[in-house]
């Protein structure tokens, strides 16, 4: 038995696994790695072999650096089945017919716009929609709890991780001769107390082996009940400039939370009555997934609906599909609020936001999540002088806030909390999806607790006995 480690391995974007077992091999996960363009775009289009000859695979769930190139593995040949829960099947088949249309989109306006240069390759997209719905047409849905059997001997079930809609942890209970290793694959973990979706579950104990995010492993998260605070704060100091509050959120699980925060806030007469525009046809699209499935909100969240009837709709809040309303955008002179994707602000409709309102001194760029190495959003969290968009630098003269309390990753506390939950006879925990310089604190933490850890290097191959 075998584990190949072939992305987000001291890196947190890219979640690929290959569990090599007598039976045959199961992939965990196919994700976007995210980085530098050029460095994302042969990562990306090159799969390993030996993924793409995989008998089944399992996906943690739909953000796209752990989905995204899920058709590029059809694409290339990948016959098996694709398991993942019900929600998660019911995001991918929104995000990824999303992703096919960004990479057309982008490789048009690059091909167009550096057609004259003699050094320039045209490039193509990694997939097109077709591709998209024969990797769609290969997944099954599988209910949390429920056992079911990727290969002869082999058992797996999902528990909710808390950390998007429908994402999972992975329980896989391997026999091989007379034993039964069980070994967890946490996936993205969320944490306690986050609005919308249920808190994270524990895996079943005993266990064996553990492969285990870390992106937080060096840091702690501020209170989630602070969020709505902190969210008055940043909107009523903008206000008073004048500005807009501009914000790159996720169109699965960050952009959700923020509209229930600004519901929630305008509810209880704390916001000003500005206009709040969600400017991704996606997150439009993901926002009706999220009300198809109430069976993963948690009781806070079903006790507002029914109270108020709507979770996600209200007076002030507009949803925004197309082009040419998101360009009207631009001639917005009075404050507002504009939450757009992508999430890490590589891609979509938040580059012409960002693009329109980063020199402005009035306007706030509102940070939510982690911002991976070498992204824009990495390089406005660090509040750059000048940042290159489209090519072109402009100079940063907007206000940047970064708020963690509504990161939906956990945290040192919340990944220890996992540690002890899994038990003291657990043989090794591998930590995964996160930089060295959160991995290793981490490390040393799990050590003291007297348990053995390692952290892979991409591509490295490692035996469980």
């Amino acid at each position: 038995m075998r584990i190949r480690f072939l992305g987000a391995a001291q890196e947190v974007t890219g979640s690929m696994y290959l569990l090599e077992l007598e039976q045959g091999t199961i992939l965990i996960d196919c994700g976007f790695f995210q980085g530098r363009r050029e460095e994302s775009r042969q990562r990306n289009g090159r799969l390993p072999r030996e993924v793409t000859r995989a008998d089944v695979a399992i996906l943690t769930h739909a953000h796209i650096d752990h989905s995204g190139n899920l058709p590029t593995l059809v694409k290339s040949g990948f016959l098996g089945s694709i398991f993942a829960t019900p929600a998660t099947h019911d995001l991918c088949a929104y995000m990824l017919r999303d992703s096919a249309r960004i990479q057309q989109s982008d490789a048009t306006y690059l091909n167009r716009k550096f057609a004259d240069d003699p050094d320039f390759s045209p490039i193509a997209p990694l997939y097109d929609e077709e591709d998209v719905i024969r990797a769609l047409g290969q997944m099954v849905g599988v209910p949390y709890h429920r056992p079911f059997q990727p290969l002869p001997g082999v058992t797996a079930q999902f528990y909710n991780s808390g950390h998007i809609l429908g994402s999972a942890e992975i329980i896989l209970d391997v026999a091989e001769g007379d034993k039964v290793r069980r070994i967890v694959f946490s996936g993205d973990l969320g944490r306690k107390g986050l609005p919308i979706i249920r808190d994270p579950e524990f895996p079943p104990q005993p266990i064996d082996y553990v492969v285990m995010e870390s992106t937080y492993g060096d840091r702690l998260h501020r209170s989630v009940h602070q969020m709505e605070n902190e969210l008055e704060r940043v909107v009523r100091e903008t206000v008073r400039r004048g500005g807009k509050v501009i914000v790159p959120a996720f169109a699965v699980g960050r952009t959700q939370e923020l509209i229930y925060a600004l519901n929630s806030l305008t509810k209880q007469g704390r916001l000003p009555k500005i206009p709040i525009y969600v400017d991704s046809p996606l997150a439009v699209n993901v926002t009706e997934v999220f009300k198809l499935h109430p069976e993963c909100f948690d009781a806070e969240t079903r006790a507002f609906l029914d109270e108020h009837g709507e979770v996600f709709g209200f007076s002030n809040a507009h949803f925004v599909s197309s082009r040419e309303d998101s360009f009207r955008l631009n001639d917005l002179k009075e404050p507002a609020i504009i939450i757009s994707a992508s999430g890490m602000a590589e891609a979509g409709r938040i580059l012409h936001h960002l693009r329109n309102n980063v020199e402005d001194e009035r306007n706030t760029i509102l940070i939510v999540g982690f911002m991976a190495q070498h992204t824009l959003g990495r390089r406005l969290v660090e509040q750059r002088p000048r940042v290159k968009i489209w090519g072109v630098e402009r100079e940063l003269h907007a206000r940047v806030e970064v708020l963690t309390e509504f990161s939906a990753h956990a945290d040192r506390n919340d990944l220890l909390n996992f540690v002890s939950a899994c038990g003291k006879t657990t043989r090794k925990f591998f930590l995964v999806h996160g930089e060295p310089e959160a991995q290793q604190p981490l490390q040393a933490a799990i050590r003291a607790r007297g348990h053995e850890v390692y952290i892979p290097s991409r591509g490295e191959a490692v035996e469980l006995n």
